[in-house]
């Protein structure tokens, strides 16, 4: 078994952590309420992962998502990933994920589509949801159909989609309410 290690990070929204193994990056994690819940996620995860100085290639993700926090675009395609436990599927999503410019959104459908399995929408958002590489992989730019912007991956600590976007000025629908959900708006009646 390859050895892991991680780091923990300052940001413009807080402490985050990141994992590695001498394949590349295996996992971000944006930050909980507390560094020590952040510490916790990363070590309920990778419980073999241990505290060291990051590689270069850990560095250079570390400095982009400082840089992305920041307001910036940085460039994330020299960074490796370990990939190791990633559905083929996945893959493809986080590829084609990677592609979404800075400050635009695309809905599991849209994704589904453009991979060529226009019905695996429910897929896209599983595979969205299992994004290890936060901010390196956007998933944040991928949202429910109608652009709504729910909560993230595990690894989203306390951070929204929505704080996220903001950061680079996109503008998503605040969150559908159980009240809306079951209970969708009816269409005004004709006057009788």
């Amino acid at each position: 078994m390859v050895g892991r290690g991680y780091t923990i990070f300052d940001t413009a929204i807080g402490r985050c952590g990141i994992v590695w193994s001498n394949s590349g990056v295996v996992a971000v994690q944006l930050p909980e309420a507390r560094e020590i819940d952040t510490r916790r996620r990363i070590f309920a995860v990778h419980p073999e992962a241990r505290e060291q100085r990051p590689p270069l290639n850990a560095e250079l993700a570390i400095e982009g998502i400082v840089a992305l926090l920041q307001g910036s675009d940085p460039d994330f395609s020299d960074v490796s990933l370990d990939a190791g436990g990633v559905l083929a599927f996945s893959r493809r999503v986080y590829e084609y994920t990677c592609t979404i410019p800075r400050g635009e959104t695309r809905t599991y459908h849209e994704i589904a589509k453009a991979l060529g399995a226009s019905g695996a929408s429910y897929s896209v958002a599983q595979a969205i949801a299992r994004n290890p590489y936060m901010l390196i992989v956007p998933c944040h730019r991928v949202l429910e159909t109608g652009n709504y912007a729910d909560r993230i991956s595990p690894y989203g600590g306390v951070i929204s989609k929505r704080r996220l976007l903001s950061l680079e000025g996109a503008h998503p629908v605040a969150s559908k309410t159980l009240f809306e959900v079951l209970l969708p708006v009816a269409p005004p009646r004709a006057p009788t």
